[in-house]
C-alpha cells in the first residue's frame, strides 16, 4: 500500500492527529508493501512522519516499509525529517505545488489534514487534494475538530 500525506504547515490539532493515527492502522490493514510519502515540511508533515514510524516500530513492519520524503526546494519551512534514515528515499527538493502532486502521482491513497473544514484556494493541502480528486485517488479529509470524510473509497 502507497499512502500520501498532506498537511497543514501550523501542524494537525490532538484530535486531528489521533484520527491520523486510526487511519492508518485502517488503511495500512495487513498490506505487505508499505510506502509513507510526505512533503517533508514543519508541522503536519513532520508530526505524521513521527507517527507512521512509531507505528510501524510497534507494529514490526518498519523492515519491510519506506518513508518517501519529497522536499520542496524552498527550505523555510522544511522539517529535515530523518527519525529511521535506513528506511527512507529522499526525493530531489521541487516547488510545493510539483512535489505535492508528485506526493499523489507515486501514492494510491491520500489523507488530509487540512487546517479548516472549508476549502481554501490559496492553500497548499487543499490544492493536493484537488489534485487527487481529479485523478480519481481515494482520499481520507481528517479535519481539525476530528470529523473525517472519504472519497473514492471502494
Amino acid at each position: 500500500m502507497k499512502i500520501g500525506f498532506t498537511g497543514t504547515h501550523l501542524g494537525m490539532t490532538v484530535i486531528q492527529r489521533m484520527y491520523f493515527e486510526t487511519s492508518l492502522k485502517s488503511i495500512i490493514g495487513d498490506s505487505d508493501v508499505l510506502e509513507f510519502h510526505h512533503g517533508d515540511c514543519i508541522g503536519a508533515d513532520k508530526q505524521a512522519d513521527e507517527s507512521v514510524v512509531t507505528h510501524w516500530i510497534a507494529n514490526g513492519l518498519m523492515p519491510r516499509a519506506l518513508i518517501v520524503v519529497h522536499p520542496p526546494n524552498d527550505s523555510k519551512k522544511r522539517a529535515y525529517c530523518q527519525s529511521y534514515p535506513e528506511s527512507r528515499i529522499l526525493w530531489t527538493p521541487a516547488p510545493y505545488l510539483n512535489r505535492n502532486r508528485d506526493i499523489v502521482d507515486e501514492t494510491e491513497v491520500l489523507i488530509a489534514c487540512p487546517l479548516s473544514k472549508i476549502e481554501q484556494l490559496r492553500s497548499g493541502t487543499w490544492s493536493t487534494v484537488r489534485y487527487a480528486r481529479k485523478l480519481g485517488k481515494k482520499i481520507a479529509i481528517i479535519y481539525p475538530d476530528g470529523s473525517m470524510e472519504t472519497e473514492n473509497v471502494d
